[in-house]
This record gives C-alpha cells, sequence and structure tokens, in this order.
C-alpha cells in the first residue's frame, strides 16, 4: 500500500485575484509562500520519500518548501498540471460570464465551458495516468504530490468511485496549501488511510468528502 499525501499550491497572485489560471504560470504570493511554509512545517515530523509537483511555478515552489525541509529534490512533471482552460485563462467568473454566457452554465454544471483547452475528463486522464505512475515507483512507501484544484479534485473523485464532473458540482475546491491524502493499494486509488502523524483533520476532510459524494450532484460553481 502506498500513501499518496496531496496538496494544493499556496495563494498565487491570480488566485488572489480570482481569475482562472490552467497553464498560466503564476507566481506565489507571500502569503503563499507563508502557506507554503506552514505546509513543510507540518510535514516537518512525516518521513517522504520523494516530492513530487506539477512543473507550474506555483506548485514547484510549494513542493520546493516541503522537500527543502526533508532533504529531498522536487521531481516535477507536466501531467500534473491543472486543467488547460483555453480562452479564459487569466479571465475572472463575470469576465467569463459576458464572454460566454451558454459556457458559463456548461461549467456550472459541472463541464467546462470554454474554447481549445481540455475537459476536465481529459485532464483527469494525465493526472491519474500520472499518479498511478508515481505510485507504482514508491510501492509501500509515502509521497507527497503538490498539484492544483482540478488535479487534486479528479484525484479525490477517483479515490471516492465517481466522475470527476460529478464530484465538481458537490464539493468545492481544495484551499490554498490545503493537504489530504489517498492510498493506491491493489492497483487502484481507495480513500484516506493511516498516515503516520497526519492528524485527525485528514480523516473529517475525508468524512466530508464521502457524505459529500453520497449525495445527488447539484449545480456548484
Amino acid at each position: 500500500m502506498t500513501t499518496l499525501l496531496l496538496a494544493r499550491h499556496g495563494e498565487s497572485d491570480w488566485n488572489r485575484a480570482r481569475r482562472w489560471q490552467g497553464f498560466a504560470d503564476r507566481p506565489l504570493t507571500d502569503r503563499g509562500r507563508a502557506q507554503a511554509a506552514e505546509l513543510a512545517e507540518r510535514l516537518a515530523d512525516i518521513a517522504l520519500d520523494a516530492v513530487y509537483s506539477s512543473d507550474l511555478r506555483r506548485a514547484r515552489e510549494t513542493a520546493a518548501a516541503v522537500a527543502h525541509a526533508q532533504g529531498l529534490e522536487v521531481i516535477q512533471l507536466r501531467d500534473l498540471r491543472e486543467v488547460d482552460v483555453g480562452s479564459w485563462e487569466g479571465l475572472t467568473r463575470d469576465e467569463a460570464e459576458a464572454r460566454s454566457p451558454q459556457g458559463f452554465q456548461r461549467w456550472l454544471a459541472g463541464g467546462n465551458g470554454w474554447e481549445h483547452g481540455e475537459s476536465y475528463g481529459e485532464m483527469s486522464e494525465r493526472v491519474l495516468g500520472a499518479v498511478e505512475a508515481i505510485a507504482r515507483s514508491h510501492q509501500g512507501g509515502r509521497v507527497l504530490i503538490v498539484a492544483h484544484g482540478g488535479p487534486i479534485r479528479a484525484i479525490h473523485a477517483a479515490a471516492l468511485g465517481i466522475h470527476v464532473e460529478a464530484y465538481r458540482r458537490i464539493r468545492p475546491v481544495e484551499p490554498n496549501a490545503r493537504l489530504s491524502a489517498v492510498c493506491f493499494e491493489r492497483g487502484k486509488l481507495t480513500e484516506v488511510c493511516p498516515a503516520g502523524r497526519i492528524d485527525e483533520l485528514l480523516a473529517r476532510d475525508q468524512r466530508e468528502r464521502r457524505e459529500a459524494a453520497a449525495q445527488p450532484p447539484s449545480p456548484a460553481g
């Protein structure tokens, strides 16, 4: 059994401005760097075998804070990137709705409303392929994956056995630098499992996700 600790990157400048980022390579804010330092402190007593991250700057910088504290290097993977939001990159919600009202309604319903880019299903497929490869490379170990809101939701959805688009309608995106965990066992992702001194917050978060997954989907942003 492999334990996969998951963390969304710290706050970036476009998080603060509430703009879609997608593949845009945005930096952390001062608050984001402080969140990365807090994440490293939280994991200080939990031995990691490796630290992986998306190759985008906001994830790399967050992962580096943890890796440095553990004497590890960050292994960057392009397949851990956020969903490519195509024509919506850099837009706020209001701007996206004004430019593409029908697309915005599709997005509210759980799909993607942008032109070009990729679907949530396509993003999920590439992310889950990367996660499986990571897990198989560290069988029986414990690793940290620093990624983005979309990829982490895709991993949670797979562990809960539901489609990422349905999960989007019942669970909001993870806050910046939020820590969660799943396991990879017998060739598939499973729900949160024991992870050393990871505190009760993870167990509480998992209960909330399980309860949300049991409810019928409803439109949500």
